[in-house]
Parts: C-alpha cells; structure tokens; sequence
C-alpha cells in the first residue's frame, strides 16, 4: 500500500502528541523508516522535485516540519546541532556518512570550539537517525543524495548560527 505525506504527518502527531521528548521521536524515526521502503512514496513525494529544500508538511498543532532536501553534489559537512530543535534525517536514495561529536569546548565570537569524533555511521537508503538538541554531527557524501528531513519546529524561521569547531584527533572513550 502506498503511503501519503498525510497519512504518514498524521501518524507522526499521534506519537509525538503522546509521546513529545527523545522515547516519541524514536518511533518516528522508525516509523520513517518503514516509510522509506515505499518506493511509489519515495518516486512520487522525495524524488518529483529536484529543489533543495521542499517542506512537505508543517504540523499546525506541533509545528514539526517535515522536508525533502535533494543534494546534487559532493560535500563534507561540518559539525553542528539544530539549536533550539531536535532533527531526524532518513535516507531516500544516495549515501551519507555521518559522523557525531563530543564537544568538548564551545565556541565563542572569538575562538572556534573543539569537538572530538565519538562514532560514524554510514546512512544507506532506508536508514534514519534522530539528532536530539545539542547533538553535534556532520554529514559526508560523495555524490548526489534524497533525504527526507524532520525539524522539530521550522529552522528556517530562526537565525542559523554555524559556530567553528576545530577537530581534535582521536575518538572519544
């Protein structure tokens, strides 16, 4: 059975109404995941538009958004959070690596903070991952990808501040 963004929005609010912290957003998360072998869903909702950012639906109750984001090119992202929001990134087609951060001094307006690698992990089409607030992480890819992007409000309604980080080697205990 093919799902709809609706349907899929619908499920979605229900969880995180009963359920709104860390425990809610992991069923999301796999809930997108299940969403993610639909392949009729993934043609017709995450493939059909080759903008970079397409929100599909906005919770008038929750404010959760969840978007497309298509990614046409190469590029090593650099360590962040979401500031005031918790994300959850789902694979549609392509392949991310992402790594997750300790951080282990923040920035200020002066001097870029240092983080230190804990783990990576590689994103294949049907993975999902929840990004709490203050999860620092960075995606990697080496060619074009499709996600499907929640944000527990919409980001693009906040100022965005990338702050620097320098990398400290070595893994995290």
């Amino acid at each position: 059975m093919a799902h709809t963004i609706d349907q899929f929005a619908s499920q979605c609010s229900a969880i995180l109404k009963a359920e709104p912290g860390p425990t809610g957003r992991q069923k999301v998360c796999d809930l997108l995941k299940q969403l993610l072998m639909d392949k009729t869903f993934i043609e017709n909702s995450v493939c059909a538009n080759n903008a970079e950012r397409h929100l599909l639906y906005e919770d008038p109750e929750l404010k959760f958004c969840i978007f497309v984001e298509y990614k046409s090119d190469a590029r090593i992202g650099k360590p962040h959070d979401h500031g005031p929001s918790w994300a959850i990134y789902g694979q549609a087609t392509g392949v991310t690596e992402m790594t997750v951060w300790e951080l282990l001094e923040p920035a200020t307006a002066d001097k870029p903070g240092k983080v230190r690698k804990t783990t990576s992990y590689t994103m294949n089409p049907g993975s999902a991952h929840v990004y709490n607030e203050g999860v620092l992480h960075s995606p990697s890819r080496t060619g074009p990808t499709r996600l499907i992007r929640f944000e527990g409000v919409n980001l693009d309604e906040f100022k965005k501040l990338r702050p620097d980080y320098e990398m400290v080697a070595g893994e995290a205990p």
